[in-house]
């Protein structure tokens, strides 16, 4: 389906723009639109770029800042939520140092909240390697939970197996579980008691990881806290109606097979035909 992508009239209300790397994003879009249902969404998929787990920071902060400078001429949206870990943590400041009249929402690893919700001082942050790696994250820690024992588990893999989840594909649960293992730890008679979900594909995995743990966890997804406070940052606009020309999906590739456009439908999203950016 070809949808024409225009600004929005003078008239209607901007939209709020969306950003994953992949459909990971979709978890913190469905609770956003719970809470704004007056404004449009467009969802942006790096799916070029996926996984950002991979990138070395240098060329992954160039490509998001130039991804955003199409973006946001392109679409001028309201605010824009920037629904991946990786990617926040990394290129967060500049982004907004870049595009200083936007509003960005970010996604950060929920350290402050598990660290506030842990009865045994022991939480996992389970995330990709490259939120792992960043100084964001360490931050986050010393700054909110260091008073806890606190472990980063990198996964290689788990982005990918959620996007192939989602799309209806079967995974194996010896794989998943590999993953997940060391977010369990037992220490002094204590176990783990929740995991910090840091990658917002993981939430698509939860009931699998529930079933798959050694014991039970508090999983946490930040998707309602990320959507509660885009909603505290965007004007809530009295009597205004849902614009025309809104919701869709776009693909920085240009490529969408059919479970990705099925899945998309399902969310009521159109699915635009052409890449959202054009990079060499």
């Amino acid at each position: 389906m070809l949808i024409q992508m225009v600004k929005p009239a003078p008239n209607e209300l901007k939209p709020i723009l969306v950003f994953d790397s992949g459909i990971g994003g979709l978890t913190v879009l469905r609770e956003a639109r719970l809470l704004m249902p007056e404004r449009g969404f467009i969802y942006v998929s790096d799916d070029a770029g996926f996984p950002y787990g991979r990138w070395e920071e240098a060329p992954l902060k160039a490509r998001v800042i130039d991804v955003f400078r199409d973006l946001l001429e392109r679409y001028d949206p309201e605010a824009v939520i920037v629904a991946c870990n990786t990617a926040f943590t990394l290129v967060g400041a500049e982004l907004r140092e870049a595009f200083p009249a936007m509003r960005f929402i970010g996604t950060v690893p929920a350290i402050k909240p598990a660290a506030e919700r842990t009865r045994s001082g022991l939480v996992s942050v389970l995330a990709t390697p490259g939120t792992v790696r960043r100084a964001y994250t360490r931050d986050l820690i010393q700054s909110f939970a260091s008073q806890c024992h606190v472990r980063l588990v990198g996964s290689e893999n788990l982005a990918r197996m959620a996007e192939a989840y989602i799309r209806g594909e079967t995974l194996d649960d010896e794989a998943v579980r590999a993953e997940i293992a060391p977010c369990f730890v037992e220490k002094d008679g204590a176990r783990t008691d929740i995991v910090v979900l840091a990658c917002t594909h993981y939430p698509f995995l939860a009931n699998v990881f529930r079933k798959l743990a050694p014991w039970p966890v508090d999983w946490l997804d930040p998707a309602e806290a990320i959507a509660r406070q885009a909603r505290r940052l965007v004007p809530l606009v009295e009597d205004a109606e849902h614009p025309d020309g809104f919701d869709f999906a776009v693909f920085t590739s240009g490529r969408q097979d059919f479970p990705t456009r099925r899945l998309m439908q399902g969310m009521g999203l159109a699915v635009s035909e052409q890449p959202a950016i054009a990079l060499a």
